[in-house]
């Protein structure tokens, strides 16, 4: 199934991320999670990719399993950045032969060590020409890629980072998917400036439950996320109580979700990771206003 089918729904729905396993022997206990994510039928459920695209394969794996398995509509993640665009092309091969029907169009992450290097050399240097390369492979994948209700580290300023997103949609991004956020003003202040700027595709909101106090400094490292006062009051009550975090994160998450779809919002995309129970229990708690 297609996710732009599913977004045409009214239905109030949540879908998933799940990462992949690192390793050969770690893989059995990652697939057991995300099997028990998957049967909590989900919208659909996204599988990361890992840096460098040393988990592809089990990025298919696991996408691939979820699909016949569960019937859970997958979502397989892509990432172009230091790779060639004959090892791009081959990848793409695999998830057409996999069967992949949805693909997550990103650039990646920088590797270490070469943040400072000359891309001047690179076959891909940002997420758009990578959602070039999969609309002229032939392939029939529904595309999306992410945006940033704040900015993107790397841009200049707002409007910049609006328009670059714009040239994304405009090369064949079908739908966009958020980074995490913690403040929900921030999203419907940047859904007006796109949909100002002329970008009309479906917007997935991105939310991560912070369930451990460690986790804060590494989501403002990733996203640049503004931690509202609310949120680091939250923190620094029950931050060092893992047992009280985790309630507090898991209720201060399913808080967002339930502002998001009282305001128009209609499918939410939750960065559970392989968390069976805190998947669980954001379900549970939505479990009437979900239907």
């Amino acid at each position: 199934m297609k996710l732009t089918e599913l977004f045409k729904d009214d239905k109030l729905s949540l879908s998933f991320e799940v990462f992949p396993p690192k390793t050969d022997t770690a893989f059995e206990s990652v697939k057991l999670a995300t099997e028990e994510i998957a049967k909590l039928r989900p919208s659909f459920m996204s599988v990361t990719y890992g840096a460098g695209g040393g988990t592809s394969k089990y990025t298919l794996d696991i996408a691939k399993n979820i699909k016949a398995n569960y019937g859970v509509p997958t979502l397989a993640h892509l990432t172009c950045v230091s790779s060639t665009r004959e090892t791009v092309r081959e990848r793409i091969a695999d998830m057409k032969a996999a069967g992949i029907e949805n693909v997550m169009a990103l650039r990646g992450d920088i590797p270490a060590g070469l943040e400072n290097a000359d891309r001047s050399h690179w076959d891909y240097k940002h997420a758009v020409e990578l959602v070039r390369e999969l609309r002229e492979s032939g392939a029939d994948f529904c595309i999306g890629g992410a945006c940033y209700p704040e900015i993107h580290p790397e841009s200049i300023c707002q409007k910049e980072d609006i328009k670059y997103l714009k040239e994304k949609v405009d090369a064949g991004c079908e739908f966009l998917t958020t980074q995490m956020f913690f403040d929900n003003n921030l999203l419907y202040n940047f859904l007006y400036k796109i949909r100002e700027a002329g970008i009309t595709v479906p917007i997935i909101p991105g939310i991560m439950p912070i369930t451990n106090g460690n986790q804060v400094d590494r989501a403002i490292k990733l996203s640049g996320s503004f931690m509202p006062q609310r949120f680091k009051s939250l923190v620094d009550k029950f931050g060092t109580t893992p047992a009280a975090m985790k309630q507090a994160g898991i209720a201060y998450a399913t808080d967002q979700i339930i502002d998001l779809f009282a305001n128009g919002i209609t499918n939410v995309h939750v960065y559970s990771m392989n968390k069976p129970d805190v998947a669980e229990a954001i379900q549970r708690n939505l479990s009437d206003i979900l239907g």
